[in-house]
């Protein structure tokens, strides 16, 4: 959470004003707009989604929504009569179902205050001074390529249990859905440690016992898996650096609740970390990752809620992995990466881990820009959007215990799109490295190249290359020169993908 212009990005809340007789932002309306999923695999129906927070204190009634879809040049009008009455809605809106491409829709929505009767008519959505745009949606001609034996999951997402003055998640019947949508087979939802601490009903007030909330996301989500995608109920924990600074840590299905309550912006500039990074990972025996481990921020929010980077000296043994790709490839990603390379070249075989820190985000986030004056908004951090793929036993039954084994075997790559994975030849003296895309992620490479560290050196090399490579591509080396290997591809479109190291 994040009151200051900074990196951090979060929803709006336009009817909270810190108890300050005024902001520009206020507007005694529940925020409402309309959202959907990026992308739409073959065989699903595209779903629009109704979102409106804080209708229980502005009651309000959606009448009708107008789309319009510039490219098949079809305007449509909904009536609806919905009713928003509760804290958080998502109602979905099913579409036709239209040829594969990528569309552009113009919607508007028709609402009428409950108790004044004033009717008003906004384009996308209700913030103030916030430019309008259109949703974006992608149909896919093809499923996203991916390996017989491997699952793709979102593996840093939030939901309606990280909710706050100005962020919120979606439910996680809702995450699923859109999971589908996209064609995730898992999703791991990692609500803020200290979201739980505080009562839903009043983000400032304590509740006694952060379990009654964590167990409630646990049966939610039990709930949902009587469906598929497979749902999982994970954290991130506000935990100390070797600084004594706030960082962040992400369960992969925690096991137990651990708490975390230093950057939770209640107690302004009392943010001295619970627990240390070393002390919570020895409280679990579940898959742990550091949490965008160099994700630029302001100098206020460094100050006010005292976060930091993770460095060398908070690598503890149980670390799993570090989640450097967070939603986009921006400087944060770079260094990630580069730290990740480091490790490697020193012996620490840490997995490459994406997600993208999605808050309900599913076509584009809103933020806050200058607190109380301004908002933004981008598409840096949608939902599945980066996704982590492993190599299971079976990926027709995928369980916990499959998703641990094969994070356990490290066999895995980071994408948002193309496939890239590796496997050794029967000889077992040369590793084999495939590269997949198809039309809807640019067609071919404009490279695929397999980097390693060769015996005695203390650097990377380039083993193999191909550019301006075909959508599918196969690249050898002999493992025997090699402490590790590792591949990297991007398409003509700039999907990319990254593998976890081959160690032969």
């Amino acid at each position: 959470m994040s009151f200051f212009p900074s990196k951090k990005l979060n929803y709006a809340e336009t009817h909270f004003k810190f108890k300050l007789p005024w902001s520009i932002l206020y507007k005694p309306w529940p925020e409402i707009l309309i959202d959907a999923p990026f992308q739409f695999v073959p065989g699903i129906k595209p779903t629009l989604w109704l979102v409106a927070r804080d209708a229980n204190l502005f009651p309000t009634d959606v009448l009708s929504i107008k789309i319009h879809i510039k490219e098949l040049d079809i305007h449509s009008e909904i009536s609806l009569k919905i009713n928003l009455r509760k804290a958080i809605e998502f109602i979905p809106i099913e579409l036709d179902t239209y040829p594969p491409g990528v569309y552009h829709l113009y919607c508007k929505i028709h609402m009428v205050q409950k108790d004044s009767g004033k009717e008003k008519i906004v384009e996308r959505w209700n913030y103030p001074n916030l430019k309008p745009t259109p949703l974006v949606i992608h149909i896919l001609k093809d499923h996203p390529p991916k390996p017989n034996g491997y699952v793709a999951g979102e593996i840093h997402c939030h939901t309606h249990y990280s909710m706050d003055h100005v962020e919120y998640g979606a439910p996680p019947k809702v995450l699923q859905s859109a999971a589908k949508a996209v064609g995730l087979d898992f999703v791991n939802c990692t609500d803020h440690a200290y979201d739980f601490h505080f009562k839903e009903e009043d983000y400032t007030t304590e509740d006694e016992n952060p379990l009654t909330r964590f167990d409630a996301l646990k049966k939610e989500i039990d709930e949902c898996n009587q469906n598929t995608p497979f749902m999982i109920a994970g954290e991130e924990i506000s935990v100390g650096n070797s600084k004594g600074e706030n960082v962040h840590l992400l369960t992969f299905g925690s096991d137990c609740f651990l708490p975390g309550l230093g950057d939770c912006g209640r107690y302004w500039l009392k943010n001295k970390p619970t627990l240390k990074i070393s002390e919570v990972l020895k409280m679990t025996n579940c898959h742990c990752f550091s949490a965008h481990p160099f994700q630029e921020m302001g100098l206020l929010e460094r100050f006010i809620f005292r976060r930091g980077y993770w460095s060398e000296k908070d690598l503890h043994p149980n670390l799993k992995g570090l989640q450097f790709w967070n939603g986009i490839r921006d400087e944060g990603f770079k260094l990630g990466k580069a730290f990740w390379v480091s490790q490697l070249l020193k012996g620490r075989f840490l997995l490459p881990i994406g997600g993208n820190d999605a808050h309900g985000d599913l076509n584009e986030t809103t933020a806050v820009h200058l607190p109380l004056i301004s908002l933004k908004n981008n598409k840096h951090h949608l939902f599945g959007n980066v996704r982590t793929v492993v190599k299971v036993e079976d990926d027709k039954n995928i369980t916990k215990e499959a998703l641990d084994k094969g994070f356990e075997k490290g066999n895995c790559y980071i994408t948002d799109g193309p496939a890239l994975w590796w496997e050794f030849d029967k000889s077992g003296e040369r590793a084999i490295f495939f590269a997949q895309s198809n039309l809807d992620f640019g067609g071919g490479f404009r490279y695929v190249k397999i980097y390693g560290q060769k015996k005695g050196e203390k650097k990377e090399s380039l083993a193999a290359v191909q550019i301006g490579c075909p959508p599918t591509a196969v690249l050898k080396v002999y493992t025997k020169d090699y402490v590790y290997l590792r591949g990297e591809c991007e398409t003509a479109t700039h999907k990319f993908a990254l593998t976890s190291a081959l160690i032969p």
